[in-house]
């Protein structure tokens, strides 16, 4: 057996002792010993197998099947300019604290630095974006070498998933390979190549987090002028994020939420009542509590910067979420668990403070912001209902339909926020988005792999634009494995969320189409005609809600709207909640 045979075999067993279920690969040859091997173990059963043409769309699927299913995933690729289009997923997956591993094969060394064709200095290529990278020199025909690839693949393993310190998030594993890159027909090594007997890693790694052993201090801010918290939850593991909501409801603190979190207990359309100013200034928290990384809405910053109130963090990460650097404190996790641990939890779905807790400190003033929101609620149907069909209004009808147990994959422009303005949180809806670094790019893929790794319908919300920047995201082999996802997309042909911004301002209209609002044109059922996808057009919500019915494989759902109407729709949305919630008598 030729060193890389022996490398490839090892590593890639190692890889399904330590919990790998799902790879992502794309093809090249100095990768060619890992996709043999892999091939192999999908051929057993060991693992599933995705094959990719373009690194950027493997990097992104490798993204979604992780970020769904909270487990590490692999990504393969050979050497070169191959290695920098796995960037994006890679910088995505640090700032959502994703356990990608990008494992990507290079030249040996002694071919570095010396212009040997598809070769650079890999190691290292990802920068700080990573939470560990290795650099595995080239095997050699010699014993002593299978206990330190196998420790390898536990180590990088362990610091994706975060079971050390609590950081998950993308790693990098540089394996340089020799010729020959292909098995030579014979079996024979200096050493076994066997793992451990019982079938588990090499290293097991059973550090537990770290938790919270004292009292649940949420009370001691009582009769110290802090007794009315609001709970601000942003993008967040979802474990975190459920706490927080639970923790929330028992509590009797207000939420906030943004869709990704998918916290059922927030109040609806939090990024217009915050954005109603004179309600805000009547009803003002003392305390703020940041849970994860809330990014999506202005009026969420501006009440974080506001002198008057306590800005606290819940967080595992040491990049916690302050660019204001306005928080007075920073909790982890396990704070909010020794919350959840004490007794008499409400009913799931109650909103009532518990009688004689000593933590619900001002019960009257959540219960007007419970009412604000549903006040909220009928002023943002009424100026849906009223114009015509838009991308908050799809938002809106989208998230309602949904069967249970749905997955929903929003794109990171428009559509995360339509359902944040206008969507109503609610249960038995998983939501993810890439907030990490909020980019568009590799959506489709995305939601491809965590559809892959979700098991219930799966759904995405995305614009035009988003769909086109990763349309490769739709080229399948034969082969591959396919999801039941539905593509909705919302075609306002450019890029509409502009519109909303300053650029979208009358004075800026002579070069916005060209520069922003960057119109395109193009055919999407063409393009899924070319793609083998199938396609259909809606032009109102009852066709939508008729289109979202389950069926099998994958299919795009266009829907057409006017993006000229949206900057003066989002006004009369602002203009109608902070009428609704404007004191006096808004909840009469």
């Amino acid at each position: 057996m030729n060193p890389s045979t022996a490398l490839a075999r090892v590593l890639v067993d190692e890889l399904v002792r330590g919990g790998v279920r799902e790879v992502v690969l794309s093809p090249g040859s100095r990768n060619a010993p890992l996709s043999v091997a892999l091939h192999t173990a999908d051929a057993a059963g060991a693992l599933r197998l995705h094959v990719r043409v373009d690194e950027r769309s493997a990097g992104f699927l490798a993204l979604g099947l992780a970020k769904a299913s909270q487990v590490p995933v692999p990504v393969v690729c050979t050497s070169g300019t191959a290695v920098a289009n796995l960037h994006p997923a890679v910088l995505e997956a640090s700032h959502a604290g994703v356990p990608l591993v990008a494992v990507t094969a290079d030249r040996p060394a002694e071919l570095r630095g010396t212009g040997a064709n598809q070769t650079t200095e890999q190691p290292g290529v990802y920068g700080a974006a990573v939470r560990l990278a290795v650099d595995l020199p080239a095997p050699e025909a010699r014993a002593g070498q299978v206990a330190p690839w196998r420790a390898t693949v536990c180590r990088v393993l362990a610091a994706a998933a975060g079971e050390l310190d609590d950081d998950p998030g993308p790693v990098h594993l540089d394996v340089a390979f020799r010729e020959p890159l292909l098995p030579d027909g014979t079996d024979a090594w200096p050493e076994p190549l066997d793992g451990r007997a019982d079938g588990g890693p090499w290293t097991r790694v059973s550090i537990a987090p770290p938790v919270w052993t004292g009292p649940f201090d949420g009370p001691r801010a009582l009769g110290t002028g802090l007794e009315r918290t609001l709970v601000v939850v942003g993008d967040a593991p979802p474990e975190l994020a459920r706490d927080a909501g639970l923790l929330a409801q028992r509590r009797g603190w207000p939420v906030v939420a943004e869709p990704s979190a998918g916290v059922p207990q927030a109040l609806a359309h939090g990024p217009l009542l915050l954005g109603a100013e004179a309600f805000v200034a009547a009803e003002r928290p003392h305390r703020v509590l940041v849970v994860g990384r809330p990014t999506l809405a202005r009026p969420v910053q501006r009440l974080l910067r506001d002198p008057e109130v306590v800005v606290e963090v819940v967080t595992s990460s040491p990049r916690w979420a302050d660019p204001g650097a306005v928080a007075t404190a920073v909790h982890h996790p396990s704070w909010v668990a020794a919350g959840l641990r004490e007794p008499a939890e409400p009913p799931p779905g109650a909103w009532r403070p518990l009688a004689g807790d000593p933590a619900v400190a001002d019960a009257a003033w959540a219960r007007r912001w419970q009412e604000a929101a549903a006040s909220a609620a009928r002023a943002v149907a009424q100026v849906l209902d009223d114009a015509p069909l838009s991308g908050p209004a799809v938002a809106r009808a989208l998230v309602e339909a949904l069967p249970d147990r749905s997955l929903l994959v929003l794109g990171s422009s428009s559509p995360v926020r339509d359902v944040d303005l206008a969507a109503a949180p609610r249960e038995g809806l998983a939501v993810l988005a890439n907030r990490g670094l909020a980019g568009i790019d590799g959506t489709v893929s995305t939601a491809l792999g965590a559809a892959l790794a979700h098991r219930g319908p799966a759904y995405a919300l995305l614009g035009d634009l988003t769909l086109l920047h990763d349309a490769n995201g739709l080229v399948l082999g034969p082969q591959e494995p396919r999801p039941d996802l539905v593509l909705v997309v919302v075609n306002d042909d450019g890029g509409g969320i502009f519109t909303q911004l300053e650029q979208g301002a009358p004075e800026h209209a002579a070069g916005f189409e060209r520069v922003f609002g960057t119109p395109t044109g193009v055919d999407l059922e063409a393009l899924c005609l070319a793609h083998g996808t199938r396609y259909e057009l809606v032009r109102d919500l009852d066709a939508l809600r008729a289109a979202l019915a389950p069926a099998p494989g994958l299919r795009l759902v266009e829907v057409p709207v006017d993006r000229s109407a949206t900057r003066a729709l989002h006004a009369r949305l602002r203009a109608a909640v902070a009428a609704a919630v404007s004191p006096p008598g808004w909840c009469s």
